[in-house]
């Protein structure tokens, strides 16, 4: 399932004390790298997806059961691992919806554990079917409205809309694109985010593009480049103030 394929890429960074009125390169990483955490939901998604041939049926195994009808379907996972995830345990309620040139569908969770992760929220997928018939194109959106509480008791939330793209250039490496607008919310501050990035997926990171980020009223662009494929970008400040950092 190409629309579930999130493709993330992250670097260890030590943990340092961030001055007032700046952006460290800590955050932005943890900032691109938010899809690996909040996307870990979407393997049970892929798993159930492949079940769903037949309306109006049940489906039961060692790892989950789940029930299906016209408009959807419920999942019990009993804490299993699942396409070689962590422990996977709690229960998801899936909808399905269709527009006029799209189509949809929105998933909830309550209390569900991947891991010691424990996640609250919704995952609307929305499939742009008039875009993805363009040939060699894939294009989706998904509206998050998560909340993730990790062991240590520090929470990570993301709410917003972003729009994917997977593009096959023939002759050309292909090329995946992120842009919309969003908000995480992490240790004690607010990132508005807004923008449109691209790399070619033979490369680690974000190549192209640019961010505007607002942290706590904050606003400051993050340029990714030209396209060269490399691990840095450049931070520019209200005042004209430039910075390069290591992604």
């Amino acid at each position: 399932m190409l629309f579930l394929f999130i493709v993330s890429c992250s670097n260890d960074a030590e943990d340092t004390e961030v001055p007032e009125g700046t952006l460290s390169q800590t955050e932005v990483q943890t900032l691109l790298d938010t899809d690996e955490i909040t996307s870990t939901v979407d393997s049970a998604l892929a798993e159930l997806f492949g079940q769903d041939g037949n309306s109006s049926k049940s489906v039961s195994n060692e790892c989950y059961s789940a029930e299906y009808t016209d408009t959807g379907f419920t999942a019990t996972f009993n804490n299993c691992v699942l396409n070689g995830t962590d422990n996977i345990n709690g229960t998801m309620i899936v909808t399905y919806g269709a527009g006029e040139n799209s189509a949809e569908f929105t998933a909830v969770y309550e209390d569900f554990y991947i891991g010691d992760m424990k996640i609250n929220g919704t995952r609307t997928f929305t499939i742009n079917v008039s875009e993805s018939e363009v040939i060699g194109t894939v294009a989706y959106s998904i509206t998050s409205n998560l909340t993730v509480e990790f062991a240590d008791g520090s929470t990570l939330s993301e709410s917003g809309t972003k729009n994917f793209s997977i593009v096959f250039e023939e002759g050309q490496d292909t090329l995946w694109n992120v842009s919309g607008s969003w908000t995480i919310q992490k240790d004690g501050n607010t990132y508005a985010i807004e923008g449109n990035i691209s790399r070619q997926l033979n490369c680690a990171y974000w190549s192209s593009g640019n961010l505007a980020i607002n942290k706590n009223g904050l606003e400051v662009t993050v340029d990714f480049g030209d396209g060269t494929c490399d691990d840095s970008a450049t931070l520019t400040y209200p005042d004209g103030t430039t910075e390069e950092i290591t992604l």
